[in-house]
C-alpha cells in the first residue's frame, strides 16, 4: 500500500496569496504546498482522502484510472471544493463519497445539482455514503476505521487503516478516539505552525506530544502554513521520528 501526499498546505496554500515572505518566494518545490489531500493506493484500490480546490492539478500526474472511494474529513472548502472536478472519473461509474452526517448535509446544500431527482447534465454522479465514527467500513480489500476528532467545535473524521492513521484539522480528541489509535505506527497529523495558539488547529509542539501519546514510530506533519519556514530548515528542528511532509512525498505502508 502506498500513500502519496497530494497537498500539505493549509486552507490558503503556500505560497500565500499576497504574501511576500521569503518562504512564499522560495523556489524550492518543497516549500510550495497545495491544499491538503492524499491518495492511498494498492494494486487493486485507489482511495482519495479529501478533495480540495487544487485536486485537478494534484491528480494530473497520475494515470487516469478509477477512484474507488473518496473519504472526506469535513465540509470546509479546502477539503471538498474540488469534488466537481472529479467528473471525468464518472466514465468508470459513480463516484463513491464517504462522509459523516454533517459533511453529507453540507454537500447536499453546496452541490444541490448533484442530489436532485433530475441531475444537472454533466454533473458528477455522486453516490454519497453517510458513515459513523468508530464503525468500520470496507473498500474492496481495505478496512477503514473512521475516528471522530474535534476541529474546534466541529466534529470531523480521521481515518485509520491498519497501523496507519491520517488526521487533519484536529484540535482535540476524546479518550475513545485516542484509544482507537493505539497500535498506529505511521501517523499523519496536522501541525499548523510553531507558535500562536489557534482555536481549531494544533501546533507543532501539540502534534509531537500527541504522536508520542499515540506511540507512533514515524509521524508526518501536514496542513502547514508558511510560518513553518523553509522545509529543509524546519525539518532540522524536529525530533527523531518526525518529519514535515511535502507535496508528492510517497510512503510505503
Amino acid at each position: 500500500m502506498r500513500l502519496t501526499f497530494l497537498g500539505t498546505g493549509t486552507s490558503g496554500g503556500v505560497p500565500s496569496l499576497g504574501c511576500g515572505c521569503e518562504v512564499c518566494k522560495s523556489q524550492d518545490p518543497h516549500d510550495k504546498r497545495w491544499r491538503s489531500a492524499a491518495l492511498l493506493e494498492t494494486d487493486h484500490t485507489r482511495i482519495l482522502i479529501d478533495c480540495g480546490p487544487d485536486i485537478r492539478m494534484q491528480l494530473m500526474p497520475f494515470p487516469f484510472q478509477p477512484i474507488d472511494a473518496v473519504l472526506l474529513t469535513h465540509i470546509h472548502y479546502d477539503h471538498v471544493a474540488g469534488i466537481d472536478d472529479l467528473r471525468p472519473f464518472c466514465v468508470f461509474g459513480d463516484i463513491h463519497v464517504y462522509a459523516n452526517e454533517l459533511t453529507a448535509k453540507g454537500l447536499r446544500t453546496t452541490m444541490p445539482y448533484c442530489f436532485t431527482d433530475h441531475i444537472y447534465p454533466g454533473a458528477p454522479k455522486l453516490d454519497l455514503h453517510v458513515i459513523e465514527p468508530f464503525c468500520p467500513l470496507t473498500i474492496n480489500e481495505i478496512e477503514i476505521l473512521p475516528i471522530e476528532v474535534m476541529h474546534g467545535q466541529l466534529p470531523i473524521l480521521a481515518y485509520r487503516i491498519g497501523n496507519f492513521a491520517y488526521i487533519t484539522d484536529m484540535k482535540t480528541i476524546t479518550p475513545k478516539g485516542l484509544q482507537a489509535l493505539r497500535g498506529v505506527e505511521t501517523l499523519v497529523v496536522n501541525a499548523l505552525r510553531w507558535e500562536r495558539e489557534h482555536h481549531s488547529h494544533i501546533l507543532v509542539h501539540d502534534a509531537i506530544e500527541f504522536a508520542r501519546r499515540v506511540g507512533a514510530k514515524q509521524t508526518y506533519l501536514t496542513h502547514l502554513t508558511h510560518y513553518i519556514g523553509f522545509h529543509d530548515e524546519a525539518n532540522k528542528r524536529l525530533p527523531d521520528g518526525f518529519q514535515f511532509a511535502y507535496d508528492g512525498l510517497q510512503l510505503a505502508l
